[in-house]
């Protein structure tokens, strides 16, 4: 409704003195097919309005089409006499050959109309006549030629054949075009009569949304189908879409169907009433039922109260209790982290030496392998009585300088493994500017290695300078130039080396 309304709104916004009589006769013309299943009212008012611009023009084939379709509006409206009075004026003999299908459409809608207020088998068989005729004037490769032929064989009983037909032109069929919804209420009519109640169901469904979907309030589609629902017992699903049904026929002042509708209404509406008066007992047994309940809760309320105080004066005295053993319980966490901080301690100590012995047996038996391969060379040129050779080897520091690096290459790797964070470590206790930076590939050097032999426990400067063959002044110079670098202290700098690594513990 509200993009028909739109759509509508936007027309009007052109203005008809800047038309010319013609033109102005054809936006009237567009206009009443907007309103003709929208607002009766509106479309009667544009069609007169196209009456005077008629006679003005002196043109007969647009006063006949204008006439012909006020005849439609006039009879859906409920005023028959006027709607004759026009048909028995418009001479057929004199008509405009393109109006014949229009002047036969008016006929069989004007019969159809009067049918439902006034049921006469006579007006069954005007229909039919005006159908027929109808029928002859048509193009037969239309949709309403087919239409029109296939509601001439339900007519004639032609039932399966009719089906057919639909079901081939519904399949050929878009859902926003407007004979859509008269394809599926052909359907729903057959199913109907062929008591297929699922069928009928669905294609009043159809019908129904088809009309909804093109604002078409001039419809038969939710009267049909409020009848179904209220056959299969739903009465407020039934009761909902006559309401929407007879609401649709006022808005459009469709009158014939708000006839028929009152007396589907009166049926359905009775029931209903019936079911919600049913409902109002019911829900005043529910209120007597709820209202046992509530005095039921409120005892029980009461009762739970009284219990709550005893509860409440047990938790105080728990509460004392629990502050009592909550003191007992802080002493024992105390004594735990202190315990589990001595045995973090130790187990940093017991790996370390594993670590440490593991190592040294594996340095031992290496440098015994070499020390046996060493002696082995020197016998083979001994019994060779090579002596310039044997003299040139002994007199060589190569072997001891190669031995060296061996052992510093694997006092880092070991203790690198043992304090894996020990550069980073340092680096931090230093200022910022004078933090060591390794050179590719190595993994301490000599500053660290000292500091690494303090870590160790190794604090004597005369045991550090024969590990690193450095004299005892070189290591005293090393010391002392990483304590005036120092971020921190310089007297705690090797107390806080010696703490690297620790395992700190939360509780």
């Amino acid at each position: 409704m509200e993009l028909k309304e739109e759509r509508i709104l936007n027309f009007k916004k052109i203005k008809s003195a800047d038309l010319t009589k013609e033109q102005e006769y054809n936006y009237n013309k567009t206009l009443y097919s907007e309103y003709q299943k929208f607002n009766s009212d509106s479309a009667i008012f544009y069609v007169k309005k196209n009456l005077k611009i008629a006679d003005e023009l002196k043109n007969k084939d647009l006063s006949d089409l204008a006439n012909i379709q006020l005849v439609t509006l006039y009879s859906s409206s409920g005023k028959y006499r006027e709607s004759e009075a026009i048909l028995k004026s418009i001479n057929k003999k004199t008509l405009s050959k393109t109006l014949l299908p229009t002047y036969y459409v008016a006929y069989r809608e004007f019969f159809e109309h009067y049918a439902a207020n006034s049921y006469d088998i006579k007006y069954i068989q005007q229909i039919r006549k005006y159908r027929d005729s109808l029928l002859m004037v048509l193009d037969p490769n239309t949709l309403n030629y087919q239409i029109n032929k296939i509601q001439q064989g339900m007519s004639q009983q032609k039932i399966r054949t009719a089906e057919k037909q639909l079901l081939d032109l519904l399949k050929n069929t878009k859902e926003d075009n407007p004979q859509y919804a008269m394809i599926t209420y052909l359907l729903g009519s057959i199913y109907e009569r062929t008591h297929q109640l699922e069928l009928r169901k669905k294609y009043y469904a159809l019908s129904a949304t088809a009309d909804i979907k093109n604002a078409n309030k001039d419809n038969a589609s939710l009267q049909e189908l409020a009848l179904v629902f209220y056959e299969v017992g739903d009465v407020d699903m039934a009761y909902k879409l006559t309401q929407s049904a007879i609401e649709d026929a006022l808005y459009c002042n469709v009158q014939f169907r708000t006839l028929l509708m009152s007396e589907v209404y009166s049926i359905i509406n009775t029931v209903y009433l019936e079911r919600e008066a049913k409902r109002k007992t019911e829900l005043q047994l529910y209120l007597l039922c709820i209202s046992l309940l509530s005095l039921f809760l409120i005892v029980a309320v009461i009762y739970v109260y009284k219990q709550m105080k005893k509860v409440s004066r047990i938790r105080g005295e728990l509460y004392e209790t629990s502050q009592k053993l909550a003191e007992l319980n802080k002493d024992i966490t105390e004594t735990n982290n202190q315990l589990q901080e001595r045995n973090s301690q130790l187990s940093e100590s017991n790996h370390v030496k594993e670590e440490y012995i593991a190592h040294f047996f594996n340095l031992c038996s290496a440098y015994i392998n070499k020390l046996e391969n060493y002696r082995i060379i020197l016998n083979k040129k001994a019994t060779a009585k090579q002596f310039d050779e044997i003299y040139k080897m002994l007199k060589s520091t190569t072997l001891v300088d190669n031995e060296l690096e061996e052992l510093y290459k694997n006092f880092d790797i070991i203790f690198l493994n043992l304090y894996p964070t020990f550069v980073k470590d340092f680096n931090d206790l230093l200022i910022k500017e004078e933090q060591i930076v390794l050179k590719q590939g190595e993994l301490l050097n000599t500053e660290l290695r000292i500091f690494a032999l303090i870590r160790l426990g190794i604090t004597d400067s005369v045991k550090i300078a024969a590990f690193l063959r450095y004299s005892l002044s070189t290591i005293y110079n090393y010391r002392t130039r990483a304590r005036n670098k120092a971020a921190v202290s310089r007297n705690d700098l090797e107390e806080m080396v010696m703490k690297i690594g620790l395992i700190s513990l939360k509780v």
